[in-house]
């Protein structure tokens, strides 16, 4: 019986694939140069891109935790040089390179990432003149930052030893090309700032290409450069090389021997500006003693040491009258003294129980007048109105006026009898006069 063959599924073949690239030894670490295309750089912060040449081409990624450590910034068109491996996504079915690290490749791409690099710290503020700091007059100790076996650490010291003999030189080894040349940079100026023993730093080395000066064109070693506290003057390579440390840097000088004359005075200068010091010095001291001769003699022949008496003479005129003027306020101020102390005599002697007593009786005998008097001129006063109105009260009263003939009528119950109508024929009615009533009946009514 035949037996049947094994029927696989596309995931399977796919991993089998994924399998066999990723166990190669020459494809899980492999080196790729070509030209970047159809580059995105996604919003994630993964890289996916095409490495192509005449040839072929591979599809790509490189994951954000690989691309962040890049020194410069992937565009299309650039030439590369990706370091990674190949696999294949299971997915499509398709092999691809997973880039690990890349770098430019050629002189070109090298210029591009300096310019990148540049155009960002200079953004950043980082080549600023007013964050630069002054390089001191007269250093006490300088620090050199390069390596112990170039031609620029000898012209340094060469130099820094004829200028200025007397001054300490701490020199820190370092790399200053290849892979290793940017931390060992960047420790070293770590380091001359930790100690604190140094006040200048000079960070360089002697001439070379692009790519072997290029530690000095390295992101960490500009920032280390900015971040010293101790002023840096940078000396990389010739007159006509510049890199991002001379930029970042307080002072750039042209070549290493330049930096070691501007980190220095040379002592004949020195010694020339202190005999120029001195000689102002002395010439200072002569204006001032011929000054002093001169004003020495003005006063010698002036009138205050020929005739001294007579400087005294105002000061004594004015001494008699100051004497007079203060006999006189003494004086005035004499006599206000006894007026007051009369005016107090006065006033204690009032303020004695004697007297206390007969002005106390005094006041009130008067107040007592004075209410004696109130009260009488009140009585008056009442009289007077009551009598007011005892005759107007009488003039207003109805006896008076039926003194003059006018009398009262009243019926029978003592009603006020106020019209004929109020009365009937042969009612009995009461007529009240002024000296007494009458009772009279009616005979007749007639209305007028």
């Amino acid at each position: 019986m035949a037996q049947h063959p094994r029927i696989y599924s596309i995931k399977e073949v796919s991993r089998y694939m994924k399998l066999k690239l990723e166990s190669d030894t020459v494809l899980s670490d492999i080196w790729l140069r070509g030209e970047l295309s159809n580059f995105t750089h996604h919003s994630s912060g993964h890289m996916y891109f095409t490495l192509k040449d005449a040839a072929s081409r591979i599809k790509c990624v490189m994951f954000a935790s690989h691309n962040q450590r890049l020194p410069f910034i992937p565009k299309e068109g650039m030439k590369v040089m990706a370091r990674g491996s190949v696999s294949v996504y299971e997915r499509d079915g398709n092999y691809q390179f997973y880039a690990h690290a890349m770098q430019p490749d050629g002189i070109g791409s090298l210029y591009l990432a300096y310019e990148q690099l540049k155009r960002t710290l200079e953004a950043e503020g980082l080549f600023a003149p007013e964050r630069k700091k002054q390089i001191p007059l007269y250093p006490k100790a300088i620090g050199v930052v390069t390596s112990p076996t170039g031609a620029a650490v000898r012209d340094i010291l060469i130099t820094l030893e004829r200028r200025y003999p007397s001054v300490p030189v701490v020199v820190v080894p370092v790399l200053v090309q290849g892979a290793q040349a940017a931390p060992s940079i960047v420790r070293a100026l770590h380091l001359l700032n930790l100690l604190g023993e140094v006040d200048v730093l000079i960070v360089g080395r002697g001439g070379g290409s692009l790519e072997e000066l290029w530690a000095f064109n390295e992101e960490s070693v500009a920032r280390a450069i900015a971040a010293s506290v101790i002023p840096v003057i940078s000396a990389v390579g010739h007159e006509t090389d510049y890199t991002i440390a001379d930029f970042v840097a307080d002072l750039r000088a042209p070549t290493p021997t330049a930096a070691a004359e501007l980190a220095v005075q040379h002592r004949q200068e020195l010694k020339q500006q202190v005999q120029r010091l001195e000689q102002r010095l002395q010439q200072a001291l002569q204006r001032r003693l011929l000054h002093s001769r001169e004003r020495l003699e003005r006063a010698r022949s002036s009138r205050m040491l020929r005739q001294p008496q007579r400087m005294l003479l105002e000061p004594t005129q004015r001494a008699d009258r100051l004497r007079a003027e203060l006999l006189g306020q003494m004086a005035r101020l004499q006599e206000r003294t006894v007026q007051r102390y009369k005016q107090l005599q006065t006033r204690l002697g009032a303020m004695q129980p004697g007297e206390q007593l007969k002005y106390a009786d005094a006041r009130r005998r008067n107040a007592q007048q004075r209410l004696t008097q109130a009260m009488l001129a009140q009585l008056r006063s009442g009289r007077q109105e009551l009598s007011s109105r005892v005759r107007s009260l009488d003039a207003l009263s109805p006896l008076k006026v039926m003194s003059r003939g006018y009398s009262l009528l009243y019926h029978e119950g003592g009603k006020l009898v106020r019209s004929v109508e109020d009365t009937a024929v042969g009612e009995t009615v009461q007529v009240l006069l002024a000296d007494g009533s009458l009772d009279c009946t009616v005979i007749n009514k007639e209305r007028s």
